[in-house]
Formats: C-alpha cells, sequence, structure tokens
C-alpha cells in the first residue's frame, strides 16, 4: 500500500492501521454509505442511515467505532442490537476481523446458545457486545455480573424490524439499562416512521444525521427481477422447474429459496431433497447448532441451495449468492427488498425471481411501485412443468405425512413458556393475552387489506367506468368472503390493464388442462398395470391348483 492509497477514507478521518486492515480485505474505496456516514459518526453525531442491502452499511458504523475504541480501549463499548441470529454472528465477523489489531474482544448474545457461557463472556467486559434484544434482556434482568452503564455507542443494525412490536419490551429494558449520554446509529434498508420518530429510542435531533441514497430505486441496478406466473395449486412445481432450469446454465449456482412459514420451508426443504435437488433449510426452530450447520454447508458449497424464511433474509452476507427464488411474494415490500438484496451485492450481478399466482398482481404492483421496477417475465416450459407435475404434488403431499406437526408446535410454545418463565411471568396469563392480541392483529390486517382493495376498486372504476360497479359493499358481514371476492376482481381487473398478464387466465387454464390429461393417463396406466398384476396372480393361482 502506498500513500497514495486510502485517501478516500483518510478523507473521511479513518486512521491508517484501519485503512491497511481494509486494504487487506480488497477494500479500496468507501461506498456512498460510508461516505456519508464516518465522518459524522467520527465526530460523534447520532446517525439514520438507510441504503440497499449489500452497500456496506457495517462497515459505515463499525469503523468509527473501533477508531475511538483504539483511542480509549475499555469494555464494554459498544452494543450492537440486531434481528436475527445470523445477522449478529455475521456483524461479528466483521467487527473482528478489523478489530485484529487491538486484540478486539468480542461477545455473542443471542438465543438458542448457552446462557450461562455467555453471562461469564458479559462479566468479562468485551469491547463489543453484538445481540438480539430478547436474550440480552434476559441477561439484564437476571443477572447484576455485567453492566451497560458506561457504553459509548449503541447500533441498531436492520432498525425498521428492532422498532416492530415483538421486539418493544426489550428494547424499552435494554435502553434502561443504557447511559443516557452515548451516541446511537440506526441502519437498515428502509427506514421507516416508528424508527425517524421513535419514543422509546430518542436521538440527538441537534446533532443527528438522516443519510439515505439519492437513488430512488431501492434494488441496485446489477439485479435482474423475473417473474414466473402459476397457478396456485402447481406452485411448487413451477419452482421445481424454475431450480432446474437456472442450473442446466449455472449448475453450482448458490440459490437462495425464500418461503413465508417455518412449516413451508421445511416441508419444501424436504420435498426437494426426496426429488434429489440437494439442500439445506434455515428457520426459526431449528436449534443454533443446526443454523450454523446449515448456514456452514452453503457457504462452504457443499450445498448450494438454500430453503430460508425471513431469518435470511436481513444482512446475511454471501457475496456468491447468484439467484433468490420468492416461492411467495413477501406481505410488505420492503420484506421483498431485504430478501432480494441478498443476491447482486458488492456491485456483482444477480437474479431475483418470484412465483407469482393471478391473485398476486395486486401484491406484485405494490412491490413494483415501490422499487420502482417493473419486473420482467422468466419463461418456464408449462409443458416440461406439466410432466413433473404429478411426481412433485405426490412428493409434496409424503413429506407434509412425515412431518410432526405436534414437534413444531410444541418448540414454538416451549421457546415462549422458557422465556415467560425466566421473566417471572404466569406462562398461561400470558399464553391468553397473547392469543388475545394475535386475534386482535389479525383482525386489523384485514381491515387494511379490506380498505385497500376498497381503494384500487374505487381507481379502477374511475378510470374506467363500467355499467356494474363490482366495487365491495362497506356493510359486508363476512370480511374474509369480502377479501376473497374483492382480491378476485381486483386482480382480474389489474391483468387486463397490464399487457404483461392479459393473457394469463387462457395460460392457467390450458396448464390445468393438461395437467388434468396428464393425470388421467398416469390414472389409466396405473390401473391398467393393477389390472395385469391381478390376472397375472390369478393365473399362478390357477397354476398351481391344477
Amino acid at each position: 500500500m502506498n500513500e497514495n492509497d486510502g485517501k478516500e477514507f483518510a478523507g473521511l478521518g479513518v486512521k491508517t492501521w484501519l485503512i491497511k486492515e481494509l486494504f487487506n480485505l480488497g477494500i479500496r474505496s468507501p461506498t456512498p454509505i460510508q461516505k456519508g456516514c464516518i465522518s459524522r459518526i467520527l465526530a460523534g453525531d447520532d446517525c439514520i442511515g438507510a441504503a440497499k442491502t449489500g452497500s456496506g452499511k457495517t462497515f459505515a458504523f463499525a469503523l468509527p467505532i473501533l477508531q475511538h475504541l483504539a483511542e480509549d480501549p475499555y469494555g464494554i463499548f459498544a452494543l450492537v442490537l440486531t434481528p436475527t441470529h445470523e445477522l449478529a454472528y455475521q456483524i461479528a465477523d466483521q467487527f473482528s476481523i478489523l478489530g485484529q489489531p487491538l486484540k478486539l474482544r468480542m461477545c455473542i448474545v443471542t438465543g438458542g446458545s448457552d446462557q450461562l457461557e455467555e453471562s461469564l463472556k458479559l462479566a468479562k467486559r468485551p469491547h463489543i457486545v453484538v445481540a438480539m434484544p430478547g436474550r440480552l434482556a434476559d441477561h439484564i434482568t437476571g443477572c447484576d455480573t455485567f453492566s451497560l452503564k458506561k457504553i459509548k455507542y449503541l447500533v441498531l443494525d436492520e432498525a425498521d424490524r428492532l422498532f416492530s412490536e415483538s421486539f418493544q419490551d426489550d428494547l424499552e429494558t435494554i435502553f434502561n439499562a443504557l447511559p443516557a449520554k452515548r451516541q446511537n446509529l440506526l441502519f437498515s434498508a428502509t427506514i421507516t416512521e416508528d424508527v425517524r420518530e421513535s419514543k422509546i429510542l430518542p436521538l440527538n435531533k441537534d446533532k443527528l444525521l438522516t443519510w439515505t441514497e439519492t437513488d430512488s430505486q431501492l434494488t441496485v441496478s446489477t439485479l435482474d427481477q423475473r417473474y414466473v406466473v402459476c397457478p396456485a395449486y402447481a406452485r411448487d412445481v413451477y419452482l421445481v422447474q424454475t431450480l432446474r432450469k437456472y442450473r442446466e446454465t449455472k449448475p453450482s449456482s448458490h440459490i437462495i429459496v425464500f418461503t413465508d412459514t417455518k412449516k413451508e420451508c421445511q416441508v419444501l426443504s424436504m420435498m426437494l431433497n426426496a426429488i434429489s435437488m440437494d439442500n439445506v433449510c434455515l428457520h426459526g426452530f431449528m436449534r443454533q447448532k443446526e443454523r450454523v450447520a446449515a448456514l456452514t454447508q452453503f457457504r462452504s458449497n457443499l450445498k448450494c441451495t438454500l430453503v430460508a424464511t425471513n431469518v435470511a433474509a436481513r444482512g446475511l452476507d454471501i457475496p456468491t449468492v447468484d439467484l433468490v427464488v420468492n416461492h411467495k411474494l413477501p406481505l410488505e415490500p420492503k420484506e421483498y427488498i431485504h430478501r432480494v438484496g441478498r443476491t447482486a451485492r458488492a456491485g456483482r450481478s444477480g437474479m431475483a425471481i418470484s412465483l407469482i399466482t393471478p391473485y398476486d398482481i395486486l401484491r406484485l404492483g405494490e412491490i413494483e411501485e415501490a422499487i420502482k421496477t417493473k419486473l420482467t417475465e422468466y419463461k418456464i416450459d408449462d409443458d416440461e412443468a406439466v410432466k413433473i407435475f404429478t411426481t412433485v404434488s405426490v412428493t409434496r403431499r409424503e413429506q407434509e405425512a412425515q412431518l410432526d406437526n405436534e414437534e413444531f408446535e410444541q418448540r414454538k410454545r416451549n421457546y415462549r413458556v422458557k422465556r415467560w418463565i425466566q421473566a417471572g411471568v404466569d406462562p398461561d396469563m400470558m399464553e391468553e393475552g397473547l392469543e388475545e392480541m394475535r386475534r386482535k392483529r389479525i383482525k386489523a390486517a384485514k381491515k387494511a387489506k379490506l380498505a385497500k382493495i376498497k381503494e384500487v376498486q374505487a381507481q379502477i372504476q374511475a378510470e374506467k367506468p363500467s355499467k356494474d360497479d363490482n366495487r365491495l359493499q362497506n356493510d359486508a358481514a363476512d370480511i374474509d368472503t369480502s377479501i376473497k371476492e374483492g382480491l378476485k376482481k381486483v386482480n382480474k381487473s389489474l391483468m387486463k390493464k397490464d399487457d404483461r398478464f392479459k393473457d394469463v387466465i387462457g395460460k392457467i387454464t390450458k396448464i390445468k388442462r393438461k395437467a388434468d390429461n396428464v393425470k388421467a393417463k398416469k390414472d389409466l396406466e396405473e390401473s391398467s398395470a393393477k389390472k395385469k398384476k391381478k390376472i397375472k396372480g390369478n393365473k399362478g393361482e390357477l397354476k398351481n391348483k391344477i
């Protein structure tokens, strides 16, 4: 490294020893978010930073923290909060690599690890603590062997997720244990009003930097975003066919398939393995050792396909991921942004393919509006998909039968009960409260969805008035039926307006007809085979009698 190298980092105030570490990692110049935030953080300002995934957000806060730590090394110097196990380990790795000259002491605090071991590490006053809110709150309320009263930095990575309702109580417990005078650094790919106007984490408005990318497009330009239209009942079939087609040209590529539930993740993984499509899965009901093992196999190329829930959507940095597949579109555009951000990282190219049905056009439109990009079609041969329809469908049902639903539900309950007992509250009472809260949340979500449907229908009606006003009546008694019927009408209207989807209904009808023909042919072959076997058996019995 010569004296001209690292001038951009030096111009931001980064010390030479850190620039050398960056050069050892192959990093020659700062990314936009690093240019925008590092100098202000070094100057002592609070910061809210929003940038696309893969844009170098971690180093934007890690570099200033390590530089100030080197000037006054003590523990606990900085606390980094994150919503997932995987992101916690990844952030810790990046701190450890950059902080080697300091002999940095790290402590990771996450659910699923040995709590006693974590307590012993916290008692040794590590320089940096990277934690999930729930487990750290347990330590704060359960023991007094460590203190957070002297930390200089509080970092919330994936801040929008951390400010969701599920983390609120734990965050309050943690913030009450922190000193009033500290620097607050909030980073995410998407920044919501909850983050900007947080009441539980007041920011220093006089010294606050809010940095967002000037590019209004929330996904990178090197990302090729596609869709595959398929019937709802054949989603798994088209997933398999999509993976096969992609691997024809890129056999050793890294692929992440995102699902919407833990059970769906497990079943899909089992189904793909059963039809010789090797993969590992990652979801919240897996134990920490299982999750680490799955990620290790994926990172080291032992398995090139990862089936995952949204636990892998945030912060997971695997630069070699070539393709992200959405088995179902996420409910929120911001989750889509986080998912597809697992590929096309750090200037590399990548592809994201979303499987959509005729009922997903409204949701797709909301995503396209948010990312300011129109998805294009990834063409799949319907005839080839139909050929594997029966095999995939039967395999799916077999794997569902093998999966122990009771074990899945019990794991969920065991985790909750353990947390409540540690907090000293009555599990039965909390279970009732949780159920009531869940009912209210579902009811509110349904009302919001119905309102959105009515809004879109009104817009469609205003643009192109028709004799039949298909808008929903305000006094609809059955909200579920109203949503179902409303979605059907809205999606149908949107398909007519969009040239990409004008022929979708006809296509779906043809696929169903072909699938029915294939099934009928297979049933006939099986019936014929059974008859032949029966006749052969009868002949054998007759021969034995003679």
